[in-house]
This record gives C-alpha cells, sequence and structure tokens, in this order.
C-alpha cells in the first residue's frame, strides 16, 4: 500500500501516463495478432482444402488467435485503473539522469522486498520517457514516483526482479501535489540516488534496468 495519496486526474493520466499507454499498445498488438492468426489460418486451410488437414490446421489457429484476444482483453484489468496503482505502490525517488533530443531517461531508488515487513534490498531502476508532465527537462531533476513492481525470478520469489517508475506527474496538473510528493520522501533517499545518479548506463545494460545496490538508506 502506497504511503502517499492524491486524488489522480483519470483523463490526464489516461492521456499522459506511459505505462498504460504501453499496456494499450500490447492489448492492441495482441488483437491485431489474433487477426494475423485467424488470416493465415485460414489461408493455410483454403490451401490444403479437400483434406482432413485443412482442419486440423484452421482448428490450431484458432486457438492461439484466441489465446491472444485473451491476452488482450485481461492485460489491462491486469494493469488496473490508474487510481489504484498509485494507491498501490509506494513512493519512490527517481531523477533525470540523461536527456535525449525526444525523451529522457529516469534514475530510481527502489525497494524490491516484496515483504514490506523484511529488511529493504535496495536497487536503481531506470526507465525512458518522452515526458515528464510538470518537470524541466534537465539532468538533475527531482521527479517523485511510484515504484511499480513486475515480475519476480522462480527461484528468489521474496525480491522483485522488475520494478519500474510512475512519475506523479502523469496523474496529476497540480504542482502542489508533485511539490508535496517530492517532499515526503526521505531526504536520504534523495542522496543516495543523487550519488549514483551516473550509474544510469550500468542500470540499462542490465536484463531488466535493474540494479541491485550494496548498500542503501539508514532510513
Amino acid at each position: 500500500m502506497s504511503d502517499f495519496h492524491f486524488a489522480v486526474d483519470r483523463p490526464f493520466a489516461k492521456k499522459h501516463n506511459e505505462l498504460l499507454r504501453d499496456t494499450r499498445r500490447l492489448q492492441f498488438s495482441a488483437y491485431i495478432f489474433a487477426l494475423i492468426l485467424l488470416a493465415i489460418g485460414g489461408g493455410l486451410a483454403w490451401y490444403l482444402r479437400g483434406g482432413g488437414m485443412q482442419w486440423i490446421v484452421l482448428g490450431l489457429f484458432i486457438i492461439l488467435a484466441i489465446i491472444f484476444a485473451v491476452i488482450g482483453s485481461v492485460v489491462p484489468k491486469k494493469v488496473g485503473d490508474p487510481q489504484r496503482l498509485y494507491d498501490t505502490y509506494p513512493l519512490a525517488p527517481a531523477v533525470v539522469a540523461d536527456v535525449n533530443p525526444r525523451d529522457v531517461v529516469l534514475l530510481a531508488l527502489v525497494n524490491t522486498t516484496v515483504d514490506p515487513q523484511e529488511p529493504p534490498r535496495w536497487a536503481l531502476c531506470a526507465r525512458t520517457c518522452s515526458g515528464i508532465g510538470l518537470h524541466e527537462r534537465r539532468t538533475g531533476e527531482k521527479v517523485p514516483a511510484v515504484a511499480v513492481s513486475g515480475s519476480r525470478k522462480l527461484g528468489e520469489l521474496s525480491h522483485w526482479d522488475q520494478v519500474t517508475p510512475m512519475p506523479i506527474a502523469w496523474a496529476t496538473q497540480d504542482p502542489d501535489i508533485v511539490h508535496e510528493a517530492r517532499h515526503a520522501i526521505p531526504h536520504e533517499q534523495w542522496r543516495i540516488l543523487e550519488k549514483n545518479i551516473r550509474k544510469v548506463s550500468d542500470v540499462q545494460a542490465t536484463a531488466h534496468s535493474l540494479l541491485p545496490l550494496s548498500s542503501g538508506p539508514k532510513n
């Protein structure tokens, strides 16, 4: 459960939240691939017409198309409503670590421990963003976010293997909310993050843009 709550501007978040945008793209791709599978299956069935093999091939491609259609319908439900996302995940400090002509790279300090009652294991994670809302596109800009956790390794279920920062500014146009979120994050966490800002390339070189730290904040 998040330790910072605010009213999400849903229309604004739907337009500017890039995590939600990625989800819609994945959903669209799944539906398109399902249609392509149906077209290929139909074409092969027509080519093989006159034999029993055509029905086996057609049935196989229909099953595959249904699987991708189900994926397309389940993914948005799995991600959930933007208000629920921001209410669920914990605050995390993020900074602009690199500025490119069309995007910026955010570097965040996150706790990868699944159980909040267990000692934290700190790591750096990175995400490339095309927009950061109210924030300036300059290196070192502080961008309060929530740390959205993803998958876990089978051999290490007590720690997240994927975490991505989701800026507060993707869900509100109110600078006061962003200001409150920035000050709600402990100073020590900001200090550790800024100390490691030059490691952004090392973070991006990892499999899931997640680099464990040998030491983290004391509080």
